[in-house]
């Protein structure tokens, strides 16, 4: 029995690629699965890559590029858009959904514009890269706890907010949910929100935005 039917024609009908979720596969699954893709497309690209599987797929695809913190994987990337994408990560803890995201729009052919550790609790931090994060399309803001950094961005800059929040945080935070309804409850106007710990998800939106934007 197949244990997946590749959609290869995705990127033609909705600008996205198809992409391997690689996350309760078994190695050999996501062998075939990564395999096949970039033999039928030419590229290919995984998420969410459990630890144990990281180096035995590194090692089956030489020319593969792995990124450490979230476990993505590509084969190939896809024509350079000259769009820029800010990523910025309110904490260090929330380095891993960041480095998805921009693993994912570097993937996709866009400019990742990373800012991180420059959060609420210090945020004249923000202030230092804001002429940078102002230049891009699109801005995508990673973080946990109260999950208040969206709301400042999006009052200082024009682009559009993807808003991500994540699983950081103590008890109250519960696994991200005290962020995700802080930035659904957020009173800047021009943001929007992905699911907890979403970077891919956040990564596919800014992509169809400056796509579409560039059209």
């Amino acid at each position: 029995m197949a244990v997946a039917r590749l959609d290869t024609e995705r990127r033609e009908r909705t600008g996205v690629p198809e992409v391997v979720f690689a996350a309760a596969k078994t190695l050999e699954q996501n062998l075939a699965l990564i395999g096949e893709l970039h033999a039928r497309t030419g590229f290919a690209l995984a998420t969410r890559i459990p630890v144990e599987q990281r180096s035995p797929l590194a090692a089956a695809f030489p020319a593969a590029e792995l990124e450490p913190f979230s476990g993505a994987l590509r084969l190939g990337r896809l024509p350079r858009s000259g769009a820029r994408v800010a990523v910025v990560c309110a904490g260090t803890s929330d380095l891993p959904v960041g480095e998805e995201a921009a693993f994912v729009l570097d993937a996709l052919g866009h400019e990742a514009v990373r800012a991180a550790d420059v959060g609420v609790a210090g945020i004249h931090r923000l202030f230092d890269v804001l002429g940078d994060v102002s230049a891009c399309g699109a801005v995508i803001v990673v973080a946990g706890m109260e999950g208040a950094l969206p709301s400042v961005v999006a009052g200082l800059v024009q682009a559009p907010v993807i808003a991500v929040p994540t699983s950081v945080g103590y008890g109250a935070a519960f696994e991200g949910i005290a962020a995700l309804l802080g930035m659904l409850n957020a009173c800047a106007p021009g943001i929007g929100v992905v699911n907890i710990d979403n970077g891919f998800g956040a990564a596919a939106l800014a992509h169809k935005i400056v796509t579409r934007s560039a059209a």
